[in-house]
């Protein structure tokens, strides 16, 4: 059953300086994650809901199975992009494992 890392940016303060590191850095250190079978991201347009615009970027990284996904984090290149998450997620960012239904 396939799961996806489901996360959930909030506002940064610097904008720019956050994109710059998280497509030229944080992006490349995910996509060498072993067992990643395919990752997305983009920005947050709009809030369809009429509540607070509270997350700015959204990413999404899908894995054959929860155990794949764990094996990956406990890889060295996993190790180094959650590394790098503690250093550039803003405060009340989000990280969400979402199960599939295939």
């Amino acid at each position: 059953m396939t799961v996806k890392l489901v996360v959930l940016y909030t506002q940064p303060a610097d904008p720019a300086a956050f994109d710059e590191h998280y497509l030229g850095v944080h992006m490349p250190l995910a996509m060498k994650i072993p067992g990643l079978q395919r990752a997305e991201t983009g920005k947050v347009a709009a809030v369809l809901d009429g509540g607070e615009q509270t997350y700015y970027r959204v990413a999404e990284l899908y894995f054959a199975d929860q155990a794949s996904m764990e094996a990956a984090f406990g890889s060295a290149e996993g190790a180094a992009t959650a590394q790098d998450y503690a250093q550039i997620a803003p405060p009340g960012s989000r990280m969400l494992v979402e199960v599939l239904d295939d």
